[in-house]
């Protein structure tokens, strides 16, 4: 199956209020596309339109399938992976635990009941390498909870990963992120989208510009304007509505 994500005609109203506009666009594989705007450009509403948490008009196609109607968890199942604003980790747990949780229902889905969760060194070890990779193994045996904001959001992302989806929808992975967490964020991030469609809504226009393969713009829920991070920085009307003139 093809993993480009193609919106088409996609509306969404509240009452009188009309929070996405036609929107019709593209987010292909192998690429990080960046949705960027004001607060209430409607970038939140499209991504719980892409993940099946917000209803809509219009059709979103995950390849040549129609996943409009699709639940979230259905979705999840065909590879999209969802991450918020808000940390979603589980704070008493170790962050070994967090990671070899998230893992457990692919990893075991025939596991013995009778066995010690503690047996699978399997599990163990996949756990600890992706903690590795994350730059995480050495707080692996820290409750999450004693992490800084940083590290918990690079946990969450790792957590996000676990299925090993092909759709990674990250929704501003970096609020609240110190400048010396974010390098490793951002430098994490270039590595995992390779063979992903990523989306990302994200604030820090330093970051979107460096880490963005395509730049999608939204202006009171319509597409404003869309293309390379050169090109959008290059875009008077971009740049004076929202880059800044120094952009």
């Amino acid at each position: 199956m093809s993993h480009d994500l193609v919106c088409r005609g996609v509306n969404v109203r509240f009452g009188q209020f009309h929070a996405l506009r036609d929107i019709n666009v593209s987010f292909q594989p192998n690429r990080v596309t960046a949705l960027i705007g004001p607060n209430g450009a409607g970038k939140t509403t499209l991504m719980n339109v892409l993940s099946g948490l917000q209803k809509h008009s219009g059709q979103v196609l995950l390849g040549d399938q129609d996943i409009s109607g699709l639940r979230p968890d259905r979705r999840a199942g065909l590879g999209i992976s969802r991450s918020f604003q808000i940390v979603a980790v589980f704070p008493d747990m170790t962050v070994f635990e967090n990671m070899r949780l998230a893992l457990q229902p692919n990893a075991l889905a025939w596991s013995m009941p009778w066995r010690s969760i503690h047996g699978y060194r399997d599990l163990a070890a996949d756990a600890a390498a992706r903690l590795e990779t994350f730059g995480l193994h050495d707080v692996a045996d820290r409750p999450a909870a004693e992490l800084s904001h940083g590290q918990q959001k690079l946990l969450e992302l790792a957590l996000s990963l676990a299925s090993d989806p092909k759709v990674l929808l990250l929704d501003e992975p970096l609020a609240g992120v110190g400048h010396g967490d974010a390098k490793t964020f951002v430098q994490t991030l270039g590595r995992i989208s390779e063979g992903r469609t990523t989306v990302l809504v994200e604030h820090n226009m330093d970051v979107v510009l460096n880490v963005a393969d395509h730049i999608i713009v939204l202006a009171d829920g319509s597409l404003f304007a869309q293309g390379t991070p050169a090109e959008i920085r290059a875009d008077r009307k971009v740049r004076d509505v929202f880059l800044g003139q120094s952009a």
